[in-house]
Protein backbone atom coordinates (compact mmCIF):
# COMPACT_ATOMS: atom_id res chain seq x y z
CA UNK A 1 0.00 0.00 0.00
CA UNK A 2 1.76 3.40 -1.13
CA UNK A 3 -0.07 6.75 0.92
CA UNK A 4 1.04 9.93 -0.81
CA UNK A 5 2.55 12.25 2.25
CA UNK A 6 2.30 16.10 0.94
CA UNK A 7 5.01 17.98 3.03
CA UNK A 8 4.06 21.12 4.68
CA UNK A 9 6.79 23.64 4.62
CA UNK A 10 5.70 26.65 6.75
CA UNK A 11 8.71 29.19 6.09
CA UNK A 12 8.06 32.42 4.75
CA UNK A 13 8.47 32.67 0.55
CA UNK A 14 6.46 36.69 0.72
CA UNK A 15 4.84 38.67 2.53
CA UNK A 16 2.31 41.72 1.64
CA UNK A 17 0.66 44.35 4.14
CA UNK A 18 -1.76 47.12 3.26
CA UNK A 19 -3.90 49.00 5.35
CA UNK A 20 -6.45 46.33 5.91
CA UNK A 21 -4.14 43.02 5.96
CA UNK A 22 -1.43 40.73 6.20
CA UNK A 23 -0.79 38.06 3.65
CA UNK A 24 2.27 35.73 4.05
CA UNK A 25 2.69 32.57 1.34
CA UNK A 26 4.25 29.98 2.60
CA UNK A 27 6.80 27.79 0.50
CA UNK A 28 4.75 24.93 -0.05
CA UNK A 29 2.02 27.58 -1.59
CA UNK A 30 -0.42 27.98 1.38
CA UNK A 31 -1.54 31.93 1.62
CA UNK A 32 -2.35 33.00 5.46
CA UNK A 33 -4.18 35.95 5.82
CA UNK A 34 -5.38 38.00 9.05
CA UNK A 35 -6.95 41.51 9.69
CA UNK A 36 -4.02 44.00 10.37
CA UNK A 37 -6.23 45.22 13.81
CA UNK A 38 -4.57 42.42 15.26
CA UNK A 39 -1.36 43.29 15.27
CA UNK A 40 -1.52 47.04 16.18
CA UNK A 41 1.98 48.00 15.62
CA UNK A 42 1.71 47.01 12.29
CA UNK A 43 -2.07 49.24 12.12
CA UNK A 44 -0.34 52.11 13.10
CA UNK A 45 2.86 51.95 10.79
CA UNK A 46 3.36 53.97 7.96
CA UNK A 47 3.38 51.85 4.77
CA UNK A 48 7.00 52.63 4.49
CA UNK A 49 7.08 50.48 7.65
CA UNK A 50 4.90 48.39 6.93
CA UNK A 51 7.23 47.42 3.73
CA UNK A 52 10.45 47.03 5.61
CA UNK A 53 10.03 43.42 6.81
CA UNK A 54 12.79 40.65 6.74
CA UNK A 55 12.52 36.88 7.20
CA UNK A 56 13.76 35.97 10.56
CA UNK A 57 13.59 32.35 12.57
CA UNK A 58 14.97 29.91 10.19
CA UNK A 59 12.52 31.03 8.30
CA UNK A 60 9.54 30.58 9.81
CA UNK A 61 9.18 34.37 11.22
CA UNK A 62 8.82 37.73 9.88
CA UNK A 63 10.62 41.38 11.14
CA UNK A 64 9.78 44.67 10.67
CA UNK A 65 13.04 46.02 12.35
CA UNK A 66 11.33 49.60 12.16
CA UNK A 67 8.41 48.96 14.89
CA UNK A 68 10.17 46.06 16.25
CA UNK A 69 7.67 43.61 15.36
CA UNK A 70 7.62 39.86 15.24
CA UNK A 71 5.21 37.37 13.69
CA UNK A 72 5.77 33.60 13.08
CA UNK A 73 3.71 31.32 10.75
CA UNK A 74 3.18 28.72 13.40
CA UNK A 75 0.71 32.13 15.14
CA UNK A 76 -0.68 33.09 12.02
CA UNK A 77 -1.94 29.37 11.39
CA UNK A 78 -3.00 29.36 14.53
CA UNK A 79 -4.45 32.02 14.11
CA UNK A 80 -3.46 34.29 17.19
CA UNK A 81 -3.58 37.94 17.20
CA UNK A 82 -0.81 39.85 19.10
CA UNK A 83 -1.06 39.85 22.91
CA UNK A 84 -2.49 42.67 24.73
CA UNK A 85 0.40 45.15 25.69
CA UNK A 86 0.42 44.61 29.87
CA UNK A 87 0.11 47.77 31.98
CA UNK A 88 3.22 48.86 33.98
CA UNK A 89 2.05 48.90 37.83
CA UNK A 90 3.71 52.20 39.02
CA UNK A 91 4.48 52.02 42.88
Amino acid sequence: MNSLAIAADERVASVEVNEDEIAVRLMDGRRISAPLAWYPRLLHATDEQRQNWEIAGGGYGIHWPDIDEDLSTEGLLRGAPAPEPSLAVRP
